[in-house]
């Protein structure tokens, strides 16, 4: 603990510095406002940025860009509570319920509470990164193939129990979001599949189209054929400040989301979207009342923005300590920092003590640069929905068009937008859930090439799955999970679905 102490005073002396102080700064504000424009996220944010980072020393290269990441995960919430579209991805879950708090005139709560768990998440995230990354680290390390597969069908066991509903929607949306995600190239054998001669996809349906048009585009036609338009008033000053029991309802699942997107966002391979998902289907199942979820539940914006903050800085651990990236915005950032000659890896701790623990300083500074620029902000944020919806709608559309196609300046893209906007319009009038098809198409790439990884590795045996300790471990949870949602074909009205009245939704 003394050593820890001494690195991190190191850290402070290097994060204090003014220069590197400006640039951690700079960086929150773009990531935050990157975060919030629909359409763009991290990696959007941290690419644009890249080349202006070549001329910068190593240390506030990597402050810059690591502010624009974890300032774009406090960002993407705004936009997903205030108008119901995700600003990046990881912020898909918190459109359910922040959006139905706006519309209980509980935006600005709910932007409070998302500011002030993400503030929290991020401190245990650096806290974490700071004690117990040599060991994290060398556990993932025992992660191969088949206990990537494992963990992701556990995934999507874990998604179809939790969901209030019939568990046969869930696992048809899941299923849809996993067959767009087999679009592309066939990354073991080369060839392009399912692309209908169109080369932009290639590369497959990326998720902001899918997410901004299921969860955008389908609220604008939803609400435009709705027989009349909510009347937005003006917020009040107190209006903006959470209840004492909103603030109890938040503790609890502020807590599991730190902990939880930490442990998610150290495995090589996951992502801070699954976190996300994955900590709204436990708040909602633990709750004594799930069927306030989907209706403005404080809970459904805290946890999943917790989890998301929280495996945003568990993703820099594999990153920092292993050099292995585990999501494209850290491969990004790995490129960055190998460009100015730094070799991310097990050495880096030890050669570069100055680099790492300035880092870990600068996350610190960070947040609390974020929680000050988020909470005063509140107010101007929620002043944003005075503005006629008739005004509103238009523009919206032109962001998520605009942001859309700044991406990777394809109109393939937009195209996509497009359909998934009428897609989403017509599942949620018959009562389907979206999430899942976000979560699926994020899966199927990992999916696919673990379990073909695993079969690979095995000559077509699928044997190996029991013979691998940690993989037996997560499927037969998930098959223990699949056991319990047969239950209530066995036993009526013992399941916490039949008990909230959910069971046919």
């Amino acid at each position: 603990m003394v050593e820890t102490f001494n690195n991190l005073m190191l850290g402070f002396s290097v994060a204090l510095q003014p220069s590197i102080l400006v640039y951690a700064f700079i960086g929150c504000v773009i990531g935050t406002l990157v975060g919030m424009m629909p359409g763009l996220g991290p990696l959007a944010g941290i690419s644009l940025l890249l080349p202006a980072t070549f001329g910068l020393n190593p240390i506030i290269a990597i402050v810059l860009l690591a502010g624009v990441y974890y300032g774009a995960m406090y960002g993407g919430s705004t936009t997903s509570i205030l108008m119901r579209i995700p600003g990046e991805a990881a912020s898909v879950m918190t459109c359910v319920d922040g959006y139905a708090m706006t519309q209980n005139g509980r935006a600005g709560p709910a932007l409070a509470i998302a500011a002030i768990g993400s503030f929290v998440a991020g401190s245990v995230g650096v806290v974490g990164l700071m004690l117990l990354a040599p060991t994290l680290a060398a556990f993932a390390l025992r992660f191969g193939p088949p206990e990537y597969t494992a963990l992701l069908m556990m995934g999507l066991f874990i998604l179809a129990y939790m969901t209030g509903g019939s568990m046969l929607k869930t696992l048809a949306m899941a299923a849809f979001g996993l067959t767009l995600g087999m679009i592309g190239i066939d990354v073991m054998s080369g060839y392009t599949r399912f692309n209908f001669d169109i080369v932009e996809l290639g590369d497959g349906v990326g998720i902001v189209p899918v997410a901004v048009g299921l969860f955008g585009v389908s609220e604008i036609l939803l609400s435009a054929g709705g027989e009349s338009t909510l009347q937005v008033q003006k917020p009040k000053l107190r209006d903006l400040i959470p209840s004492r029991q909103e603030f109890l309802l938040s503790v609890g699942p502020i807590a599991r989301g730190s902990l939880l997107g930490f442990m998610i966002g150290i495995i090589p391979g996951s992502a801070h979207i699954i976190s996300s998902f994955v900590s709204y289907g436990i708040e909602r199942r633990i709750s004594r009342h799930p069927e306030r979820f989907g209706n403005g539940a404080i809970e459904g914006v805290a946890g999943p923005e917790s989890a998301n903050n929280s495996a945003a800085t568990g993703a820099f651990v594999p990153m920092m300590a292993l050099g292995i990236p585990t999501s494209p915005v850290t491969a990004v950032m790995i490129a960055a920092i190998m460009v100015h000659g730094v070799l991310p890896g097990p050495m880096l701790i030890q050669q570069q003590p100055e680099l790492f623990w300035g880092f870990v300083a600068s996350m610190y500074v960070g947040n609390v640069v974020l929680l000050i620029l988020n909470l005063p902000l509140v107010g101007l944020f929620v002043n944003l929905l005075r503005i006629p919806y008739s005004y509103l709608y238009p523009c919206i559309l032109c962001f998520c068009i605009l942001g859309t196609y700044s991406v990777s300046n394809s109109l393939v893209d937009v195209w996509i937008l497009l359909a998934m906007g009428a897609v989403g319009y017509l599942l949620r009038k018959f009562g389907y859930d979206l999430a899942p098809v976000a979560l699926g198409l994020v899966l199927a790439p990992m999916l696919e090439l673990s379990l073909r990884q695993s079969l690979a590795m095995s000559a077509g045996d699928y044997g190996i799955f029991l013979h691998r300790p940690i993989a037996v471990t997560m499927l037969v949870f998930g098959v223990v999970l699949v056991l319990l949602s047969l239950k209530p074909l066995l036993f009526k009205g013992k399941d916490w679905r039949s008990e909230v009245g959910l069971e046919n939704q």
